[in-house]
């Protein structure tokens, strides 16, 4: 927590339920100022359902609906699911008194809105790494050279196949996910555990896609994406058994050069400030950083 004050009475609102995804994601969409590729991985309804809890997100109808939850470090923010820059100033006041900021919004959304009557800051950790699909399909180049290296190790060792995904191999892939948390020693319900859990189990109805990989009829790893924007992927969960090393860098490659529809870039969303997260995700040679920008009203 960063010491933001929560409000002593904020409104219910509703919870996230899978009946208000079509709503909110067409609000989203609408929304959306951004070149498809730069579309920020918390607008889209999937990302916000399965981290219900995580962020204790709640939904708020009305003329002026809005998402309420919080962010990591604390701080009470508000989604907005319509246009800032067309609402009375008293209304978003009355949200600002609930909330610490309006976020996150993209540098598109945040250049459309009056600099006289908004200020938007950001934190790295929020960051999306954004990468071209290009960099895993052939991992060239020196910077790239050891994911190649472990990709090509894998595959002299092992035949590695791969199943589109679906519900139906839910049982497979939560083996998968039950031996990573093994090996990372992590308890029930710690990391990702329960959003992951749910996506196996949900993956079609949240618009999740990807594969699951065997080795001589093991699950060995699985991947699961949304495609945010045409040809733009948010990679939502990728985990590999730490037994077959190179899965990872082999499943992004993989996904980049064999699903049934084109791939143009992967969004790795954020990494949270932590320093091993951060590490792995620039060892890929992200193509840039998507700031998510947490906005206020000026004092008047």
């Amino acid at each position: 927590m960063n010491g933001f004050a929560l409000p002593q009475c904020v409104a219910a609102g509703e919870p996230l339920t899978l009946a208000l995804a079509a709503g909110i994601d067409s609000a989203l969409c609408a929304l959306s100022v951004d070149p498809a590729e730069t579309c920020l991985s918390e607008h889209a309804f999937a990302n916000l359902y399965l981290f219900r809890q995580a962020h204790a997100y709640r939904y708020f109808g009305g003329r002026y609906p809005h998402i309420s939850g919080l962010t990591y470090d604390g701080a009470r923010h508000a989604l907005p699911l319509f246009d800032l820059a067309t609402a009375p100033r008293h209304v978003l006041q009355a949200l600002l008194c609930e909330h610490h900021c309006f976020y996150p919004l993209s540098t598109a959304q945040l250049a459309r809105l009056d600099p006289a009557v908004f200020t938007g800051n950001e934190a790295r950790a929020d960051a999306d790494y954004l990468y071209p699909a290009a960099n895993f399909a052939g991992y060239r180049g020196t910077t790239l050279a050891k994911k190649r290296n472990l990709m090509k190790q894998l595959l002299a060792a092992h035949a590695v196949t791969a199943r589109p995904y679906h519900a139906g191999l839910a049982r497979e892939a939560l083996c998968v996910q039950e031996g990573w948390m093994h090996a990372r020693h992590k308890a029930q319900g710690e990391a990702d555990d329960a959003p992951c859990g749910e996506a196996l189990l949900h993956a079609g109805a949240l618009g999740l896609e990807g594969f699951l990989y065997e080795v001589a009829g093991q699950p060995v790893g699985f991947l699961l994406a949304q495609e945010i924007r045409p040809a733009v992927f948010a990679m939502r969960f990728a985990k590999g058994l730490v037994a077959f090393k190179g899965i990872y860098q082999y499943m992004f490659h993989h996904f980049c050069t064999a699903f049934a529809r084109p791939v143009a870039w992967l969004n790795f969303e954020q990494d949270l400030g932590l320093e091993n997260f951060r590490q792995t995700k620039l060892s890929y040679a992200p193509g840039a950083l998507l700031p998510k920008y947490r906005v206020r009203l000026r004092a008047d």
